[in-house]
Parts: structure tokens; C-alpha cells; sequence
């Protein structure tokens, strides 16, 4: 395999961190999708790597923000709800942006409630959201929930004054050139004409987020009897698919003509903000910096569409945590367009960044580095499973709070799964547990209790969380001699 030059250093590249929020994986023409084209993310894949078994750490979005960001699982991290705090003592990926020599720029949210111990004013605004700003990053653009800057920008150009729910549930209203996914990249490609140094930006799109509403000529992209048809409902695979199925805000529509709307709206959304994405991929090859650009794309978990009823992001079905990869990095054309199968994880991505920013991996992660497929070459001793983790205690303390088959304590309710290529073993903290024969049926519908199959699955999950307990100081050992870090001997 060649490499055209080492490894990138500190101030030496530009650094283009971009996550479309929601987005499954399978929605990418590149990954083989009959219906959603996406030309621009697979242009960066043919000039990347594109990592088709990838998988985010948890949801809801502050959940999995803290697992990309910081690198750490759920379990470690504890934040396990849009609204938990992100303890300041972990290291982030603004943070090794700025130890690297950049500024690091915000187009958009971090979603990543500020922790309550560094706030000396119990009056401080920072405690009132979880939507505050990843400690490191310069918020460049501030595209939270509110949408301020867009929709003072909406009202300006004549579109009246809205309000950002308003705003974004009629976007099939406006032309597409007016979306909250094209002014965050005018504002990025403005960003970029005014640095004269090497830089680094994320770029945190909403879209395809709901509300369920493509933007102008997008809406209209897809034709609903050409979306297909989501994975069956299976009633009674537990009480908790079984709860959410009751709740508007992650029930399926029942009516089939809205649930193929909505599925076409969502379809136009993700090739809407590709498009917008295509738009900064111009603006670096049309003034010479995709040479000297690391571009790194995911998002922050995935979307149920419709799958086993459910839309939305939760539970264990995989189609909530499936996500899209890919990243371009200076020096090595030689594994351009090269698809890795082999698991990797959203914890992989901050290792990932600081191995070619030539920093330290924090020793807190639980993720490795994928600098390896980077270069064409397989690691030693990769992992054989992905792993993901989902609290729901927001939903048990919440207007739908009920006791008919889940137990409420807080501390139990969570789970963790192990996926596996042929298994998807899933624990729950009240001593139950669920696997799916993905050999049998990939779609999740078929259970398996054969103890041959079920107690390796238990104890490799077991394995898992006692390898990965949490490791700030763990590797370090007190003393005169000052021996620093323990041996590097942890492989994924």
C-alpha cells in the first residue's frame, strides 16, 4: 500500500468534522441504496474510506454527541438523556483541536449540557439546556434548537418571522437555496475564505433530522409509492417496543400513505443536506485545499424510518444506531475508495483525529484509532462486535410513566447490546435479555434462547464492560520513579 507522505501534523492540514444528525446508514447511494442518491458523500468516498459497519455508542443526541466527542461509551461518559450534563473532567475534540494549535470553529450545536460543578451561579442560563456548546469549540454560527441566526436571515429575505419549529416544518415552502442546511454552509464557505492558516471546523447539519419536511424542490425528490416499505412490526418482543409504540413522538404512522410521506420527506432531507455538503467540497477543490484538508463525515446515531413501528431514534433496533463513516485523509490516495467491513464504532472517531493530528490518544477513550484502514492495512486484534446503549428514563419519568411490564427504577432502566455478524445479543438492567438470529432473519425479528448460542453472547458482553470500566487514571501509576503510563496493551 502506498502512502504519499506521513502522517499529518499539528498546523500542517485543514480539519472539516461534519455530522448529519439522524442519518442511517444505509441511505447512501454509495452503500447500495435503491432509491436515496447522494452524490457528494459518495464522491468523498471514492476519494476516502468508507466504513460500512459503523455504529454510534447511544441515543438521543446528547447521548451520542458525548460518545463521538469524547470517545467514551455511555457507560463511562453517563450521559444518558437530552438534558444530562457532560462532566467537564472529560477530554473532548475541541479540546485536542486546540492542543493541536487550532481554533476550532462551531457551524451549529453540540448539544451538550454544560456540568453543573463549574457553574458558580445557580442562575447561570447554561443549567436551563442541554443544547449548550462542547467546552473548546468558538461558536461560530449558533444553530441550536432556536435557530436564531436563521431565522433572523428567514425574516430579512422577506419569509416572515417565524419561529424555528415554524421555520423548519415548512421548508417545503421556500426554495431550497433559503434552508437551514444552505445557510450553515454559506456561512462555513464564508468562514473558510477568511482564514489564512490551517483550520478547523465542524460543521453540525440538523438534517435529516426531524420534522419530517424537505427543503423546496427536495420535497418533492422522491415519490412516496417509490419509497418502499419499512421492516414489520412484531407486537410483544418486549414491553418497552411495545410502550414506545404508544407514544406520538416515536409511533410510526398506522396509515400507509403517511408513512411513505414521511419516509419521502426524509429521503429528500438526506439528499438535500448532501447537496449542501457538495457545496464545501467544491468551495475546497476550486480553491486548491482538498489537497490539505482531513474530512471526516458521520452522524450522531440513525433513524427507525418506520422500522418495527417506530420512528425516531431508541431502543435497540439497530436501524437507531446504524450510521454512516467516511473519512478522506490527506497523504493516502492509495485506499481511495476503499469500503472496510469490519465493526467500527463512533468512539473510533476522536482517536481517529488525534493519531493524524499527531496527538495523544486520550487515555480515557474506549475507542481505537482507524488510522490502520486509513493505510490499507488490517489491525491486529480488532474487535468482533459493535456495541451500543440506550436509557430510558427520561421516558418512565415522563407524562407516559407507567409500571405495565418495565420496571421504573432509574438505575434499571437502560440496556446494552452486543451485534455481532450473526447475533445481536441485548441486555436488560432488569435481568432480562433478547437475541436476534441475524443469520436466520437480518431484519430483527427472530429470537433465539439456545444457551450454545445466548451465554457466550452474555459473558462477551460482560467481558466488554470490564474491559472498558473507565480509564482516566488507570494507566497511570503514583511514585518516586515517576513511571508515568502503564504499557499500552488495549487493542478494540
Amino acid at each position: 500500500m502506498v502512502v504519499d507522505r506521513p502522517d499529518c501534523k499539528s498546523g500542517r492540514v485543514n480539519v472539516l468534522f461534519v455530522t448529519l444528525d439522524q442519518f442511517r446508514a444505509d441511505c447512501l447511494s454509495a452503500a447500495g441504496h435503491p432509491v436515496v442518491e447522494t452524490p457528494n458523500l459518495d464522491r468523498l468516498a471514492a476519494s476516502g474510506v468508507r466504513f460500512a459497519s459503523h455504529f454510534s455508542q447511544a441515543a438521543p443526541c446528547a447521548p451520542g454527541r458525548a460518545s463521538l466527542y469524547t470517545g467514551t461509551y455511555q457507560m463511562n461518559h453517563r450521559v444518558v438523556a437530552n438534558g444530562s450534563p457532560l462532566e467537564d473532567r472529560l477530554d473532548n475534540v475541541a479540546r485536542l483541536a486546540r492542543r493541536a494549535g487550532y481554533a476550532p470553529a462551531l457551524f451549529g450545536y453540540t448539544d451538550q449540557g454544560v456540568d453543573p460543578s463549574v457553574i458558580g451561579d445557580p442562575a447561570d442560563p447554561r443549567l436551563d439546556t442541554y443544547e449548550g456548546l462542547l467546552p473548546g469549540f468558538d461558536h461560530e454560527l449558533a444553530l441550536d434548537g432556536r435557530m436564531v441566526p436563521w431565522l433572523a436571515w428567514l425574516d430579512s429575505h422577506g419569509y416572515g418571522h417565524l419561529g424555528a419549529d415554524q421555520a423548519l416544518a415548512t421548508e417545503p415552502d421556500r426554495p431550497a437555496e433559503a434552508s437551514a442546511s444552505a445557510f450553515l454552509s454559506d456561512a462555513l464557505i464564508s468562514w473558510i475564505d477568511r482564514q489564512d492558516g490551517p483550520w478547523f471546523a465542524h460543521a453540525s447539519y440538523l438534517r435529516p433530522h426531524p420534522p419530517y419536511a424537505a427543503a423546496g424542490r427536495w420535497s418533492t425528490r422522491y415519490a412516496p409509492d417509490s419509497v418502499g416499505t419499512p421492516l414489520a412490526v412484531d407486537p410483544g418482543i418486549h414491553p418497552l417496543v411495545d410502550l414506545a409504540r404508544t407514544l406520538p413522538i416515536c409511533s410510526a404512522p398506522t396509515d400507509p400513505a403517511d408513512l411513505a410521506h414521511l419516509r419521502s420527506q426524509y429521503f429528500g432531507m438526506v439528499s438535500e443536506v448532501d447537496e449542501q455538503f457538495g457545496r464545501v467540497l467544491d468551495h475546497l477543490e476550486v480553491t486548491g485545499q482538498d489537497g490539505d484538508t482531513l474530512v471526516v463525515v458521520t452522524a450522531d446515531h440513525g433513524e427507525q424510518l418506520g422500522d418495527h413501528g417506530l420512528i425516531q431514534k431508541l431502543g435497540f433496533y439497530e436501524s437507531s444506531y446504524a450510521i454512516p463513516c467516511i473519512v478522506r485523509a490527506p497523504g493516502r490516495s492509495g485506499t481511495a475508495g476503499s469500503v472496510v467491513d469490519a465493526f467500527t464504532e463512533g468512539v473510533d472517531v476522536l482517536p481517529t483525529i488525534a493519531e493524524l493530528l499527531g496527538q495523544e490518544v486520550p487515555s480515557q477513550c474506549d475507542g481505537t484509532s482507524l488510522v490502520p484502514f486509513l493505510d490499507g492495512r488490517a489491525p491486529d486484534k480488532w474487535r468482533t462486535s459493535a456495541h451500543w446503549e440506550w436509557d430510558w428514563r427520561d421516558m418512565v419519568m415522563g407524562p407516559h410513566r407507567t409500571d405495565g411490564g418495565i420496571d421504573p427504577r432509574l438505575e434499571r432502566t437502560n440496556l446494552a447490546v452486543e451485534r455481532t455478524a450473526t447475533h445481536a445479543y441485548v441486555q436488560f438492567a432488569d435481568g432480562s435479555w433478547l437475541c436476534f438470529d441475524l443469520a436466520a432473519d437480518p431484519g430483527w425479528h427472530t429470537t433465539t434462547e439456545d444457551p450454545v448460542v445466548v451465554l457466550p453472547l452474555a459473558q462477551s458482553m460482560l467481558t466488554w464492560r470490564s474491559t472498558h470500566l473507565g480509564g482516566t487514571y488507570t494507566q497511570r501509576l503514583l511514585g518516586p520513579e515517576r513511571r508515568g503510563l502503564w504499557p499500552e496493551l488495549r487493542s478494540a
